[in-house]
């Protein structure tokens, strides 16, 4: 039988990276007492006034379809949102609305892209990246973020990989998996660097609203002088724990929205109206359970690093946002999904091996920061234990 090709493209993308998340839940369902730190899933429910909104409208009627760009409450709390943000007006022509960064980021790409095309990106990034590059035809350029400069996404070592199929550049701030945020100087380098070679910025922020210790998170957006070659995919799936609804947004040019909504809709014809009410209730105040969420995760990657760092020759990194921290652990291994596994059977204690997330970071595993403060610290004396052995 026939494939499409997408499909040879996407071989090798998919659940395979969640190895170590997927043999997790089938050791929890065989009545394991596993410790999961592969996923990034608040650590709270949705709040109750969130629920409460998207009940209230469901049994009001706001059941029925929508349109391809967004409920008009989402679009104007967004076009508030962002003004209030960027301190100048972002109307709500630049917005779509759409189930998830996952789908905006897909939708951007697939709008951008023709086959060939190029899209560098950090390494190591996150681990659907490569395959929504792929889908849309595009080949992703990786260049490897250094530890010693924080992770962060270098313009010298993006000009560098510059050709003339370059298309976009993608940057995720804060970065998932590292926690490393773009300042803004990075931003002006790598949107320079896009201006003079006619490129995009894709920038993906869910967790902008995640930072540590009063750590300053700014958006690409924030430099009116480039905001028409910028794209920001975003959603409340982290900031206001609310990953199961699927509400997220694009924000661009109105050319780039005009040009990408038949895309849109061809996909599906507009996000669901009660989940939109949401939305726009999630977004008309102050995010206080992001805030909450962020200081216990900055806790947790201190407990983290007082018990990890330095045992058997391990360096743990510390993020300053989000809610994973990563752990280096090439002095005992380079094979980090090996290294993960043999974890798993030992301790059951799961987490991501870093080579999910791209070269640059095999040898190295990422904790998730989401189980309350005494299972992190069981899961880490455990790791201790493991490494000491692995040691010896």
């Amino acid at each position: 039988m026939h494939y499409a090709t997408v499909t040879d493209r996407l071989a090798g993308l998919g659940s395979e990276k969640w190895t170590l998340s997927i043999a997790a839940s089938e050791r929890k369902r065989a009545g394991r007492a596993v410790i999961d730190l592969t996923i990034g899933e608040p650590d709270t429910p949705t709040p109750d006034d969130l629920i409460d909104t998207a009940a209230r409208a469901m049994a009001g009627g706001r059941t029925g379809y929508s349109n391809g760009r967004g409920e008009p409450s989402a679009l104007a709390a967004l076009s508030a949102t962002y003004s209030a943000a960027c301190n100048r007006d972002i109307t709500a022509d630049r917005f779509l609305c759409l189930p998830g960064t996952q789908t905006a980021l897909f939708v951007a790409l697939m709008t951008i892209c023709d086959p060939g095309s190029e899209v560098i990106l950090g390494d190591p990034m996150y681990a659907t990246y490569e395959g929504l590059i792929r889908a849309s035809g595009g080949v992703p350029i990786p260049v490897a973020l250094r530890s010693e400069q924080g992770f962060r996404l270098q313009a010298a070592d993006v000009a560098a990989r510059i050709t003339p199929a370059t298309r976009a550049i993608l940057v995720n701030t804060p970065h998932n998996p590292t926690g490393a945020i773009l300042g803004p100087k990075d931003l002006d380098e790598l949107l320079a660097l896009a201006a003079k070679h006619d490129l995009w910025l894709i920038s993906d922020e869910v967790y902008g609203a995640l930072t540590h210790d009063g750590a300053i998170f700014t958006s690409a957006l924030a430099s009116a002088g480039y905001e028409d070659r910028v794209i920001v995919a975003s959603s409340i799936s982290k900031s206001h724990a609310a990953t199961g609804f699927r509400a997220g947004w694009l924000c661009a040019s109105p050319e780039f929205c005009n040009r990408a909504l038949p895309l849109s809709e061809t996909m599906l014809f507009g996000s669901q109206p009660f989940i939109a009410d949401m939305m726009a209730q999630a977004l008309s105040g102050p995010p206080d359970a992001a805030r909450a969420m962020a200081a216990r995760m900055a806790q947790r990657a201190r407990r983290v690093q007082a018990t990890l760092d330095g045992v058997a020759g391990l360096r743990v990194h510390m993020p300053q946002a989000g809610m994973f921290a990563l752990v280096d652990i090439r002095a005992l291994s380079q094979d980090s999904l090996g290294f993960a596994l043999d974890l798993l059977d030992k301790t059951d204690v799961a987490v991501m091996p870093g080579a999910s997330f791209g070269a640059a970071l095999e040898g190295w595993l990422r904790l998730a920061l989401t189980a309350p403060d005494d299972v992190t610290q069981d899961a880490c004396d455990r790791i201790a234990r493991f490494a000491s052995g692995v040691a010896t």
